[in-house]
């Protein structure tokens, strides 16, 4: 009986499956956390790519949009 605890336990078939697992949880959390900025960070991409057509303005305004949203 303890023979097969210990094979269970040093066993590692499943290891791949529950550390992939356990990454995209952390991305979720992450992703969780962070989604109001994140969101922000892609509207004014967006905004940027699509309402510009200079990419020299897109760059000028694009800076400056982005400190402030970074709070610096």
């Amino acid at each position: 009986m303890v023979k097969f605890f210990r094979d269970f336990y040093c066993e590692e078939e499943g290891m791949g499956t529950v550390e992939i697992v356990i990454i995209i949880a952390v991305l979720v959390a992450i992703a969780l956390i962070f989604k109001n900025t994140i969101t922000d960070f892609a509207t004014i991409l967006m905004e940027n790519v699509f309402n510009t057509t200079n990419a020299e303005d897109a760059t000028s305004s694009n800076t400056g949009s982005l400190m402030n949203s970074a709070g610096e």
